[in-house]
């Protein structure tokens, strides 16, 4: 965990010098100026914004003071530069949060649209006590990686399926939100500001967390009047430091993730503190994480916390239909059609937990773990195993599979990476 003094406001990896421009590529070929932060008595950290401005010359985040970065270089994709990489032990990095230098921020009031964002100094935001937010849960997030490739390209794996994924979860929660076009430019922005922070090859990716909340303060049962839409990045490890590793799951029987007509199916914030406390409970039992099944029947299987699930029956693969309970995971849907390109009959139906049972393996997919195998499953006082610990021939197959894709080891055949 990072310590209080990061949420204060100090950032003690976060580069202060001159005023500096670099160029980004494609549509946001704008030059972005980058201010340094203003410190006051009341607050410790206060965002300056970043001015978009035509600029016909740039420099390198080299011109910093390198006391705050190591000695790897990389060539940068937006020019002929070399990136100096940020002071992180690459090889033990987490999967955790760590502060970077830039954010994203972008408003607009109830019934209007998003317009115009910028760039800001990563720091604390100021939110109203009657925010929506903050009293009846109106707020949505996303997760999506940034990878860099050996020659320094920096990768984006599917980017706009979040985008429209926000959209839809916004019309659930009565807010607007930016267009598919918006929300990959703020995304590409925000990625190239914190260039220094994506891990060298091999060594993990760039964690992007795009929110979109109601900032607004309603003190009745209502849409708020303003919303925000806030884009922040962490580099982060790999999930799985030595290869694939199994988790271990149990049926949770009395609790439920989501209901029908309910907001299972959209990644609303509400979805997520639901779980802390069967999850809590199973790991101190020894548990990785909960399985959950629907609450109708109390027999089909659902989703883990925050994965979607499959189960492997030679050559078929099962994973629970989308129904309006179960989030639509985008690794989700790219495992399924990895998996039909190499073969495999995929079913999206229900999913008996009989079925589960009776597998020969099981694995979870989500942004964070890519592919988890699952070792084991326990069922009121019944506990299954499966094969090579866990790690069977087909998760294994397609953990390397989609990962050599994201990491751009792989043609993209499926026109799904969008390179900076």
């Amino acid at each position: 965990m990072e310590s209080g003094a990061v949420f204060a406001g100090r950032h003690p990896n976060l580069p202060t010098h001159h005023h500096h421009h670099y160029l980004l590529p494609g549509p946001l070929r704008s030059a972005i100026q980058i201010l340094p932060p203003a410190f006051t008595e009341k607050r410790l950290f206060s965002p300056q914004p970043l001015q978009l401005q035509k600029q016909s010359h740039f420099s390198s985040f080299s011109k910093f003071n390198n006391n705050n970065v190591n000695s790897l270089q990389v060539a940068s994709p937006s020019s002929n530069i070399t990136v100096e990489l940020a002071d992180v032990d690459w090889d033990n990095l987490g999967f955790g949060f760590r502060p970077t230098d830039y954010m994203y921020m972008m408003k607009c009031s109830q019934g209007e649209s998003f317009m115009k964002g910028e760039l800001q100094r990563f720091g604390n935001i100021e939110l109203s006590p009657s925010s929506g937010v903050l009293n009846y849960g109106q707020g949505l997030f996303e997760g999506l990686k940034a990878y860099r490739k050996h020659d320094g390209k920096i990768l984006l794996f599917r980017p706009e399926e979040n985008a429209l994924r926000l959209k839809m979860g916004a019309e659930r929660m009565c807010m607007p939100c930016p267009a598919v076009e918006q929300f990959m430019e703020a995304v590409k922005a925000t990625v190239l500001a914190n260039e220094r922070w994506i891990p060298p090859t091999g060594k993990g990716s760039l964690y992007i967390r795009p929110l979109l909340m109601g900032s607004g303060a309603v003190l009745g049962l209502a849409p708020a009047p303003e919303y925000t839409f806030l884009i922040y990045v962490s580099p982060v490890g790999n999930y799985f430091k030595e290869g694939l590793a199994p988790i271990h799951l149990i049926v949770e029987t009395e609790m439920h993730r989501a209901t029908p007509g309910g907001t299972g199916a959209v990644k609303t914030i509400g979805n997520y503190a639901g779980v802390l406390k069967a999850q809590s409970a199973a790991k101190a039992k020894g548990f990785s994480d909960v399985l959950y099944l629907d609450s109708t029947y109390k027999k089909y299987l659902e989703e883990v916390s925050s994965c979607n699930v499959f189960v492997v029956k030679g050559n078929v693969i099962l994973t629970p239909a989308i129904k309006g309970t179960i989030l639509p995971g985008i690794t989700r849907k790219s495992i399924i059609d990895v998996a039909r390109s190499l073969g495999f009959e995929v079913e999206e139906r229900l999913v008996a937990v009989d079925e589960l049972l009776d597998a020969d393996e099981v694995f979870c997919t989500g942004t964070a773990v890519v592919v988890s195998p699952v070792g084991s499953i326990t069922y009121f006082d019944k506990r299954v195993s499966y094969e090579s610990d866990g790690v069977g021939r087909v998760s294994q197959q397609l953990y390397s599979a989609l990962t050599s894709l994201q990491m751009g080891l792989t043609e993209d055949k499926m026109g799904w990476i969008t390179q900076l």
